[in-house]
């Protein structure tokens, strides 16, 4: 069987556009550097690095990115560390 003879199969691909959003922790002068990790690794799942670096981050730049997902998944997290007294915002 040559080139010529293959059946070519279409595959229609369908694309659905997925609105993605940014949990956002703010700088605060309140929590400790320990508790705001504990809140990383127990609420957004990173690992102790992760959990560092981005505390380091919000430390110092003022506001990290901690998670980018749709609304729906990041409107309980956002509540969740609202209600730990954490400063974050879904942008």
């Amino acid at each position: 069987m040559g080139f010529d003879t293959l059946q070519h199969f279409e595959t229609e691909v369908k694309e659905e556009k997925v609105d993605l959003k940014d949990l956002i922790l703010y700088n605060d002068d309140v929590n400790t550097f320990d508790y705001v990790i504990d809140a990383l690794v127990n609420l957004c799942d990173h690992d102790a690095i992760q959990a560092e670096q981005c505390t380091f981050l919000v430390h110092y730049k003022g506001k990290c990115g901690i998670k980018r997902d749709t609304i729906s998944k990041l409107r309980p997290l956002c509540e969740a560390m609202l209600e730990r007294g954490l400063s974050a915002k879904i942008e």
